[in-house]
């Protein structure tokens, strides 16, 4: 690099007129004017980037990326009864999804049925509604289990949704190895930022190593857990805290599945991640790259994988919901185009994009539609995924991926010093800094050192909201109740009991569950049954509240 060409451009950046802001990522930190070589000083091609599907895969999981097999359109839908849900089902493959993506509500994540008293006024709300086994078949009814890629949004009762859709499978004459999917169940993002939990860590970590054991064996096309940054970030964490504690939540798993002596090439090609596309789009990018390279290393040098599959992260992306605005919606069409496309410059796996309308109500037809025709277009008309990670080799993205990873690392030394990621929640450390990093951003909103478009700039006064809204009727709630009080009096309701004993003495006894709540689910016991029966065994988990 030509110093006296710097050092002239450093005299005029100085006699220039700057703009009155703050340069910094979302995630607060400053933001570099220009990229030069001095920032790669050390680097080293095959050590830090190597070719795509190749270790340490900076540059992407697959050998050819997109020109072999675009990413997977998952677009999230779940409200109402299994019949509303499964009508949405049905628009979305018939205009070009090519995978399904399983939205519950409330009371279904919390493992309660719909006639559970605390369940009033949330069933259906904010998914679909699903009780018991009756519930899952309306739910796919006409959708065949062997064609498509199913993709749940459940972590608590994972387990139970779980054999669910094995048993629907069945009834449909597909056997449990031919399915192919995702279930999330990643309970410690749960204790850190969801709070959906039900039982206390240490049994929660036994139920996942169960289905993780039964998948892999059982199972060998399914994705056992979906290892959810996203979650993180929407309680408001940085780019690099939610980078650095889904991967730690990661390596938990791996650590618990090799303490029950599964072996990590059997089981770690089936672990999958999810990852929050927030509104930086060069900070967005960079988290992809350093995921890719931070978990290839790990899983090589220290958890000793054998198998390249094992040393590649894959992952599904969504658009950032807490950067949607309720103020001019419409500007969320463009903030998730954005989004999209930083997901997949970082070289995502699958890709759910936000609609406009999810600040007010769940999505209209009409809204979720623009928000697939957002995936589309960039997949056939920008020429995007023509290439392999275009932005390689830039100063400041190959800059910002190198000070991603270091962070991450610094983030992990301080988890082991806190002794592992269980005890880190139980003193409350993750919570801490998200709460830190959340505050610190609304005040950067507020003192407008950071602009939000219709929010704290540029708004509309008398702004009338002329969209329109999806309403979920209070009959729902009513339809549901009915429909359980009839399963109720139809089942075999002694093989129900008497399932539900054997499922605690499963419990009791240290077995794989995994079989037992297959057998309780197609005897129709529900959701509710097999979480208090557990509940009697684990206990619930109470988190600590001095932080």
């Amino acid at each position: 690099m030509d110093q006296q060409a710097f050092k002239r451009w450093q005299e005029a950046v100085k006699k220039a007129k700057t703009r009155e802001a703050k340069f910094i990522t979302a995630s607060g930190e400053p933001v570099e004017l220009l990229g030069t070589p001095d920032m790669l000083r050390d680097f080293d091609y095959d050590r830090d980037l190597g070719f795509p599907g190749q270790f340490p895969f900076t540059r992407g999981v697959h050998a050819n990326m997109y020109r072999g097999r675009l990413w997977t359109m998952r677009q999230f839908a779940g409200f109402g009864t299994p019949e509303d849900t499964n009508a949405r089902f049905k628009f979305l493959l018939e205009n070009g999804q090519t995978g399904l993506s399983v939205a519950f509500d409330l009371p279904t994540l919390m493992g309660r049925d719909a006639d559970d008293p605390w369940s009033e006024g949330e069933v259906g709300v904010c998914g679909v509604s699903v009780s018991s086994l009756k519930d899952m078949e309306i739910l796919f009814d006409g959708i065949p289990l062997d064609q498509v890629s199913t993709s749940m949004t459940i972590n608590s009762p994972a387990i139970i949704l779980l054999a669910f859709y094995i048993a629907v499978a069945e009834k449909q004459g597909v056997s449990p190895d031919k399915l192919r999917g995702t279930i999330q169940n990643d309970i410690l993002k749960e204790y850190i930022a969801q709070k959906e939990y039900i039982f206390p860590p240490q049994p929660s970590m036994r139920i996942i190593v169960d289905m993780i054991e039964y998948c892999t064996k059982e199972m060998p096309q399914w994705n056992t857990i979906s290892i959810s940054g996203y979650h993180i970030r929407e309680a408001g964490s940085t780019a690099l805290q939610e980078l650095a504690f889904t991967l730690a939540d990661g390596f938990a798993y791996i650590e618990a599945a090799l303490e029950r002596g599964l072996d990590i090439d059997a089981f770690a090609p089936r672990l999958s991640f999810f990852f929050n596309s927030h509104n930086d789009f060069f900070e967005e990018i960079a988290k992809f790259r350093a995921a890719r390279r931070i978990y290839a290393k790990r899983m090589k040098e220290k958890y000793g994988a054998k198998k390249e599959r094992s040393w590649m992260l894959r992952f599904h992306t969504q658009t950032a919901g807490c950067t949607l605005t309720a103020q001019q919606p419409e500007n969320n069409i463009v903030r998730v185009a954005y989004q999209a496309l930083a997901a997949v410059l970082g070289g995502t796996q699958s890709l759910h994009t936000n609609s406009m309308d999810e600040t007010l109500a769940l999505p209209s037809e009409k809204a979720v539609k623009i928000a697939l025709r957002t995936q589309q277009i960039l997949a056939y008309e920008t020429g995007v995924p023509h290439t392999i990670d275009p932005l390689a080799g830039s100063y400041f993205v190959e800059d910002l991926t190198n000070k991603m990873e270091k962070g991450a690392e610094e983030y992990f030394r301080k988890i082991d010093e806190l002794g592992g990621v269980i005890p880190a929640i139980e003193k409350g450390f993750f919570q801490k800094e998200i709460a830190q990093a959340a505050y610190r951003y609304q005040v950067e909103i507020e003192n407008k050192d950071r602009y939000i478009v219709g929010v704290n700039a540029f708004q509309d006064k008398d702004e009338k909201i002329d969209i329109p809204l999806l309403q979920v009727s209070p009959q729902v709630e009513e339809q549901q109740r009915k429909r359980l009080q009839a399963l109720k009096k139809e089942r075999d309701n002694e093989r129900v009991q008497f399932l539900l004993k054997e499922l605690k003495s499963a419990a009791e006894e240290n077995r794989n569950l995994v079989p037992i709540i297959v057998e309780a689910a197609k005897a129709y016991a529900t959701v509710g049954e097999m979480v208090n029966t557990l509940k009697e065994v684990f206990g619930e988990f109470q988190e600590p509240t001095d932080f």
